[in-house]
């Protein structure tokens, strides 16, 4: 059986590239980064060397890049911070985003009083920016704006500076999750006045357990891990050597080969939904996955026009087959919830029929996308 794996918004394969250097790096550079004696003083070497090359990726100075766990401690290190140290009254998200800040939203307003805002979403349901304007108007005192700059579940993607922008005309501080856009798209930090990014290196190649938030200049936060003086005393703990040097890895593989990747996976994309629409009548685009302005290029989630008994199914059938896709994010697997995005952009007749995410890399074919079409509509017909 053929093994088709289509969930890369999930997580991807790691570079050979990147698995060489990781492994390199442990055989021969293996002393803890906080040891003074050589040994340590090589593996620092290497942390800073990649800290430096992050920087240089996204015009920013070292000092303000962190690595952390992941995207999702990155999120939460920076919501916290802002309620417990910046002083930030009122936080304004939309229903759409991860959970790692929904939920960090949700703790925050139980045990701060934080008050929690939503954007109103547009017919294609991304955030619309009419309605932070007007929410961020009505805003008293220090405000922060968390908003994705492509969404996980949709590959919806929003205009980041158009966003930055009106967060510095209200003197709010913007954070984005950039987890699915760093390693997939240019980011010019210099030029974009977001004050705070996060990213995870297993969503561009690269080892899982390590990510970085990036985290402007002149914002003064304390740490929310404590115990050590490590990453400029912002976060405690025995850094991650082999996987930060592998993080670096891949994200120089990632922007040296970005133009050729985005169009190589633009083309799969644009194929499979044609073929995927021509084969199953009456198949939906959510979001706006099929307009590359709207979207990210790597990810469609689509609705499939199968009875609610099939739909129920479909994952299964399409597991047993040997392909891997998803009906949204994987920290959401095994939930019987739904899509907590789609309930905020479908009604209920339209929630009834299956929706699955497909989510592309380097590694697929179009042979793998014809065999995923045929398998989809056979199953629709059986």
């Amino acid at each position: 059986m053929q093994n088709i794996y289509l969930d890369n918004a999930a997580t991807t394969r790691i570079r050979p590239e990147v698995l060489e250097r990781m492994v390199k790096g442990m055989e021969e550079c293996y002393g803890n980064p906080s040891s003074t004696h050589s040994f340590g003083r090589a593996a620092k070497a290497q942390i800073e060397k990649a800290r430096k090359t992050i920087a240089r990726q996204f015009k920013v100075s070292p000092a303000e890049i962190i690595f952390t766990s992941g995207g999702t401690e990155a999120d939460n290190m920076i919501l916290v911070a802002a309620v417990r140290d910046l002083g930030v009254k009122h936080i304004i998200s939309a229903k759409t985003e991860h959970h790692a800040v929904l939920h960090t939203l949700e703790a925050l307003s139980k045990q701060f009083g934080t008050r929690i805002s939503y954007v109103a979403l547009n017919s294609l349901g991304s955030a619309d920016p009419d309605s932070l304007k007007e929410i961020l108007s009505d805003s008293e005192g220090p405000a922060l704006v968390s908003l994705m700059h492509i969404n996980n579940e949709t590959g919806n993607r929003i205009d980041l500076e158009a966003f930055s922008k009106i967060c510095k005309e209200h003197n709010a501080y913007f954070h984005s999750d950039t987890v699915q856009s760093v390693g997939h798209w240019e980011l010019d930090l210099s030029t974009t006045p977001v004050d705070f990014i996060t990213a995870a290196a297993h969503k561009f190649h690269g080892p899982k357990g390590v990510g970085f938030a990036f985290i402007r200049k002149g914002i003064g936060i304390n740490p929310l891990i404590l115990g050590g003086e490590q990453e400029r005393g912002m976060r405690a703990g025995t850094e991650s050597y082999h996987n930060i040097i592998g993080l670096e890895e891949a994200l120089i593989q990632a922007y040296a080969n970005l133009e050729e990747e985005q169009a190589y996976i633009s083309g799969l994309k644009s194929y499979f939904i044609e073929a995927l629409t021509n084969a199953i009548p009456g198949t939906i685009i959510n979001g706006g996955g099929a307009d590359p302005e709207l979207s990210t290029y790597n990810v469609v989630n689509v609705r499939l026009p199968f009875s609610e008994d099939k739909a129920s199914l479909l994952l299964f059938q399409l597991d047993l087959k040997g392909i891997a896709c998803s009906r949204g994010s994987a920290c959401q697997s095994g939930s019987s919830l739904g899509s907590h995005v789609l309930q905020e952009m479908l009604d209920e007749t339209e929630m009834k029929k299956p929706s699955v995410r497909f989510s592309f890399s380097r590694y697929n074919t179009k042979e793998e996308l014809d065999t995923v079409v045929e398998v989809l509509k056979e199953y629709g017909e059986s």
